[in-house]
């Protein structure tokens, strides 16, 4: 693809605003965005950039709206896509009566194939243009969601997911405890687009210590590979994990001992961890997901995001779908803010789109990659609409500054608000096409 040019308001952050302050933020009232293939040359006023341009390109203008980096989504569950908004349950009946007999028919590869398609397709119509994904426990249903995601060129890591007890036996690992399958997967999938494997045992109650410890070897022999799972999510989670591990000083030292916390781990919720664990987790450099939709519809706890911060743990954000109620970023934002009302703080919107963009990069260690319009960064961005809804275009006309207007679109948008999605330079989601 040619030299490409984008005319609009644009973002983005070059760091965490509660770290680096406002020097991080950077933000063009007329800006404009150079693409060239499949990355960015450079994002800046247009005042300055239009004198670069080669007299034969003529930007694409998007008016009353803002570019920004793609959103990152670090933790969601393709196949539960279809018992997303199921009534009733806290985590471990959640497991036992919705995730488990939906995840059982995913042993038909041709139903895994339609989620992908259509799980991928909800991605981008959110403005998720990179995500950390769990498949099931079958190897096809990675093979589903590595090739729906490689036919859009994204950036999206996922792994067959590891479990050996507990859980319904159709869905649990044999002799080899997964291992074959997971070395299998890695190959076939290495080096393919943008893709990313994770190794993915699912949690400590489905997982003995010799299936933990194989997929801790496994990481260890693949230093191009992620691990990603669930940390500290539910009181009787906790309970139980202390039950079948009871050498293990906390939920995080089973993982420890397994050699699964690394800067290559990502753990999900993390919501009842003290400031100690925190600080382990910050000193080998691992990242959390903080899923507040989930968190709150499960009544699964508040995550301590204040706590996290001061130990210097990388956070980012997660859907958690389908026990989170939406794929939005925009409304994932929103419960973030309500989370942290509850714990007795503000989450302001550069911090939350600094969560769902640069850092979420940060937690995939793909900071130089994407979330951000550096040089050289892949051309993944999103068009979000000031006018979407009635609602909030009357809002923004009232908004004083940025600041104001970023607020608003997390707490009022959804879906309508993304009315293009890019994906390396190629527009995957035009919210206005006509079929």
């Amino acid at each position: 693809m040619p030299l490409r040019a984008y005319r609009s308001e644009i973002l983005y952050v070059t760091g965490d605003p509660r770290v680096d302050g406002e020097e991080s933020i950077q933000h063009f009232q007329d800006g404009l965005l150079l693409i060239d293939n499949e990355t960015v040359v450079k994002a800046g006023a247009y005042a300055d950039l239009a004198k670069e341009l080669p007299k034969d390109i003529t930007p694409v203008h998007f008016k009353n709206a803002i570019i920004t980096p793609g959103f990152i989504d670090t933790h969601i569950h393709f196949p539960q896509t279809d018992i997303i908004g199921a009534y009733g349950a806290q985590l471990l009946d959640w497991l036992e009566t919705y995730t488990y007999p939906v995840e059982a028919a995913f042993s038909d590869p041709e139903y895994a194939r339609d989620t992908a398609h259509f799980f991928i397709r909800e991605l981008l119509r959110n403005g998720a243009t990179s995500a950390m994904v769990f498949a099931t426990s079958h190897a096809d249903s990675v093979d589903a969601i590595f090739e729906a995601a490689l036919e859009k060129n994204m950036r999206l890591y996922s792994g067959k997911v590891l479990m050996d007890r507990v859980a319904d036996k159709t869905l649990c690992d044999g002799a080899d405890l997964g291992r074959a399958d997971t070395v299998s997967l890695i190959k076939k999938w290495r080096g393919k687009g943008r893709l990313g494997y994770a190794v993915t045992p699912r949690f400590a109650l489905t997982s003995t210590s010799e299936q933990l410890k194989m997929a801790g070897e496994i990481l260890r022999d693949h230093p191009d590979v992620f691990l990603q799972t669930h940390l500290s999510e539910n009181h009787a989670e906790i309970e139980m994990a202390g039950k079948l591990f009871p050498d293990a000083r906390d939920y995080l030292d089973i993982y420890e001992r397994c050699g699964l916390v690394t800067d290559r781990s990502v753990f999900a919720h993390a919501l009842h961890l003290d400031d100690g664990a925190f600080k382990r987790i910050a000193k080998a450099n691992a990242a959390i997901s903080f899923c507040p939709s989930s968190n709150l519809f499960l009544g699964s706890g508040l995550f301590a995001i204040e706590a996290a911060h001061e130990a210097g743990v990388q956070v980012s954000l997660g859907s958690d779908v389908g026990a989170g109620a939406s794929f939005s970023p925009l409304q994932i934002m929103r419960s973030a803010y309500k989370v942290g009302q509850l714990g007795g703080y503000s989450l302001d919107p550069f911090t939350s789109f600094y969560l769902a963009t640069l850092g979420g990069a940060r937690a995939l260690n793909a900071a130089d990659k994407i979330g951000c319009f550096e040089p050289g960064a892949e051309a993944d961005f999103i068009v979000l609409d000031y006018a979407a809804t009635p609602l909030i275009e009357r809002r923004m006309k009232a908004a004083k500054d940025l600041k104001e207007r970023l607020f608003a679109l997390m707490i009022l948008g959804d879906d309508r608000v993304i009315s293009k999605t890019y994906v390396a330079g190629a527009l995957v989601h035009d919210r206005d096409a006509t079929s």
